[in-house]
This record gives structure tokens, sequence and C-alpha cells, in this order.
């Protein structure tokens, strides 16, 4: 090895995709309840009420909810004094996507890379405000962004050095999934989409995360749309993409000022809702 190497890169530790998502199931025995949302949320079953009953038996959790309820993104400020109202105030997709954050430990801002969620909020509000323009619902929008990084969080667990160290050296989220896939043979992005596919989230979720990497799929256009308004946010030194390029034309650069904005404004609270 020569002196100028870098050790942590040196040699990648066996990526075992399998063991990677054994994990996550094991981390339900930890968070009982958050895993009992994930899995009801999505069912014919599911109701305001009952996922109120559960959300109750985790008051970090249930606290988180009725912050985000209560925030400016909802327009509810103050109002919302009841978990069930609360629940219906963020619809259902919220509070399993909520879940889903507390049983991968992604509330925790010590076990993940640096600025984490600082780029996850930035890339959440981004989606919720761009949806319109694609189509899609704001509230829809909003959980994409936030799991889109669940994978990065997946890869720094399974490699804490050698993962921080591509996180910090690859700043642009083109240069890090190139790395990623180079170092572990799936990028995070992938990891995410296969993570919530296991977890059976719907395709409207899944999707955007397997074809953002390809400027041609429609799909992905939104998803890819947030990351340059979340680079252009917290990324100093970002190389910007022209959005009509990455949004399949549905965005000119004349419509990013709001936009940046907006997402500047309201990152902090919707931080802070997430992570408690």
């Amino acid at each position: 090895m020569t002196a100028s190497a870098a050790p942590s890169l040196a040699v990648a530790p066996t990526f075992d995709l399998e063991r990677v998502l054994a994990s996550i199931d094991s981390m339900a025995a930890q968070r009982p309840v958050a895993a009992q949302i994930v899995s009801v949320a999505n069912t014919d079953e599911a109701s305001a009420k009952e996922l109120a009953r559960l959300l109750a038996s985790d008051v970090a959790l249930a606290g988180r909810v009725m912050k985000l309820a209560n925030s400016a993104f909802y327009g509810m400020r103050g109002r919302v004094t009841s978990l069930q109202f609360a629940v219906t105030v963020v619809g259902f997709a919220t509070v399993r996507t909520m879940a889903t954050v507390a049983l991968t430990d992604l509330d925790d801002e010590a076990r993940l890379p640096v600025d984490f969620w600082e780029v996850s909020t930035s890339l959440a509000l981004a989606a919720s405000t761009l949806a319109p323009r694609f189509a899609e619902r704001p509230q829809d929008a909003l959980c994409l962004g936030l799991l889109a990084q669940l994978g990065a969080a997946l890869l720094l667990q399974h490699d804490r050095d050698g993962y921080a160290d591509l996180w910090l050296e690859q700043r642009s989220h083109a240069d890090r999934r190139s790395a990623e896939v180079q170092r572990y043979g799936i990028s995070a992005l992938r990891l995410s989409s296969v993570a919530l596919e296991q977890w059976s989230f719907p395709a409207g979720m899944v999707l955007p995360l397997q074809q953002a990497e390809d400027l041609s799929s429609f799909r992905g256009a939104l998803l890819r749309s947030a990351f340059e308004v979340a680079g252009r946010l917290t990324d100093a030194d970002h190389e910007e993409v022209p959005i009509e390029r990455v949004s399949c034309g549905q965005l000119r650069e004349r419509d990013l000022p709001p936009v940046l904005d907006q997402v500047r404004a309201d990152a902090g609270e919707l931080r802070r809702a997430m992570t408690g």
C-alpha cells in the first residue's frame, strides 16, 4: 500500500444484501411498535383510530407525529391536539414512513452519515414542493424524499469507516452513487428501493428510486429534481446540473428560486419533527 492510499477505502467488505436486509428485520424486535405500524399501515385494516392506538405505545414516535402534524408544512400549527387527528392530518403513508425511520434508527443522528438529515429534509421538502409539476401528491413525495437515503444509512451500518469516508469524499449525488456501485455493487438509492420493496411499500415509492439514475425516465424525474435542489442548498461545492435535463423538461431554472426559498425556510422544522 502506498503512503497516499486511503486505508479505509482500500478494501471493501464483502457486501451481502441478504444479510443487510436481515439486519433490518432484526431491528423489529427492538422497536416492536414501529414494526407493527409499518406492517399495519398499508393494510385494509388500517384506520386512524387503530394507528393512533399503536402510536400511543411509543411516546417518542407519537411525539414526532404530533410535532409534524402541527408544523407549518400542514398549516395546522397548534390545532392538532390528539393522536387520531394527527394521523388523519399527516396521512397513513407518512405515519408509516415515520415508523420506518424509527425502526431503522434513522432518528439517531449519531448513527448516520454527516449531514444526513440536512440533505434528507431538503430532499423531502423539494420533492413535496415540486410534486404537482409531476402530477404527484405532495404528501407521497414527502415520504419518498424522507426515505430515499435509507440505503445510505444501511451501507454505513455495514461498512462504517469505509462508507463514512466515501460519503465525505464524494459530495455530489451522482459521484457518490458511482462510488457506491464500485465499492458495493449497488447504489444506496437502489438499496433503498430493495428495502422498501421488501416491506411491501407501494410501487409509487419504489419505482422512482429504481429509475432516478435514468435521465430518460419520467418516473424518476421528480426525485432527480429534488436531489438537484437539495444539492444546491446543502453542498457549497455543488456543480449545478440544468434542471430541464434532470426533470425531463418539466421545470425551468426560473421555477426554482421560490422552491429553494421554501425548502430553506422549512427544512429545520421538518428535521426537528423527524429526529425528536
